[in-house]
C-alpha cells in the first residue's frame, strides 16, 4: 500500500513539474514581449529566480534604451544575488550603477554590490581577498552616502571582515612563532599591532613581539646578539609607554631585563678577550 502511493505521489508530482516545464516553455518561445516581461516578474515575485533571469536575460537587447529597462536590469541583479551567485551579481549590479548612475535605486545598489564582496568572504583558513575588498568598498559606501540608513550595517560588516582579518593574521603569527621562525613573528605581530591598534588584544600582540625578538635574538650568532637584544628593549620600552596598565607589562619588563643582562654578559666576555691579546 505504502509503495503504491508513492508511486502515485510521484506520478504527480513529475506531472505537475512537466505542466510548468511545458508552460515555461511557452512563455519562453512567445514572441509577446510584453507579456514575457510580465510572466518573469511574475516568476521573480514567486521567487522562481532562476526562470525569471533566463526570461529577462533574453528581453534585454528588446527592452534596451527603453523606460523598463532599469527595472529589468534590477530584477536580474537580485536573480544572480540570491541564486548565492555573488560574483555575477557584483558585475551586475556594479554595471546597473555604470549605466544608471542617477537611478533613484542606486544607494541600494550600491550597498548590494559592497555586500557581495561579503558574502564572497571565504573561510578563516583560505585567502581572504574578498573580506580586504569587502572592507574597502563598504568604507566607499559610507563615504559616498553619509546620509544612508544603511550606513550602520556597513560599519557593522566592515567590524566583522576587520574580525576575520585580525584573526587570520594572528594564526599566522603564532605558526611562525610556533615553527621558531621568531624574526617572522615578530615582524607579524608587529604589524598586527599597527593594522589593529584598538584591538583589545593590542598589548598581547606586542608582548609577543617582545618575546619573538628575545627568543630571535638568543638563537643568533653572537656577534649579532647586542644589536638583536637591544631591539627587545626598544620593544619594550614601547611597551611601557603604549600599555602601562597591562597586566602583561611585568612578563615584559622580565624580557628586557634578561636583555640588559644578556648584553653585559657579551659585553663583558669581549672585554675579557680583549684583555687576554
Amino acid at each position: 500500500m505504502f509503495q503504491r502511493r508513492s508511486i502515485i505521489l510521484f506520478l504527480a508530482i513529475a506531472s505537475v513539474l512537466s505542466a510548468c516545464n511545458s508552460s515555461f516553455n511557452k512563455i519562453l518561445k512567445s514572441k509577446d514581449f510584453e507579456y514575457k516581461l510580465k510572466m518573469a516578474d511574475k516568476y521573480f515575485e514567486n521567487k522562481d529566480y532562476r526562470q525569471a533571469q533566463q526570461l529577462y536575460e533574453e528581453l534585454y537587447p528588446v527592452f534596451k534604451g527603453t523606460d523598463k529597462f532599469e527595472e529589468l536590469y534590477y530584477k536580474d541583479a537580485y536573480c544572480f544575488y540570491y541564486l548565492k551567485n555573488y560574483r555575477d551579481a557584483e558585475n551586475f549590479f556594479k554595471g546597473f550603477l555604470e549605466v544608471f548612475p542617477n537611478s533613484s535605486k542606486a544607494e541600494e545598489v550600491d550597498f548590494m554590490h559592497a555586500l557581495c564582496f561579503y558574502n564572497q568572504s571565504p573561510k578563516l583558513e583560505l585567502e581572504q581577498t574578498n573580506t580586504a575588498k569587502a572592507v574597502g568598498v563598504m568604507q566607499t559606501f559610507i563615504n559616498t552616502h553619509p546620509g544612508s540608513t544603511r550606513i550602520k550595517e556597513a560599519n557593522e560588516i566592515i567590524d566583522k571582515c576587520r574580525a576575520k582579518l585580525e584573526e587570520k593574521e594572528l594564526r599566522s603569527a603564532d605558526l611562525y612563532f610556533k615553527v621558531g621562525q621568531y624574526r617572522a613573528a615578530a615582524i607579524t605581530y608587529s604589524s598586527l599591532l599597527n593594522s589593529y591598534p584598538e584591538s583589545a588584544s593590542s598589548d598581547l600582540y606586542k608582548m609577543q613581539t617582545i618575546k619573538s625578538y628575545y627568543k630571535f635574538a638568543r638563537l643568533s650568532i653572537v656577534d649579532k646578539q647586542v644589536e638583536r637584544y637591544e631591539k627587545v628593549i626598544v620593544e619594550y620600552q614601547d611597551f611601557a609607554d603604549r600599555f602601562p596598565e597591562s597586566t602583561l607589562l611585568s612578563e615584559a619588563k622580565e624580557y628586557n631585563n634578561l636583555s640588559l643582562n644578556n648584553i653585559k654578559e657579551i659585553q663583558d666576555e669581549q672585554i675579557k678577550t680583549s684583555s687576554q691579546f
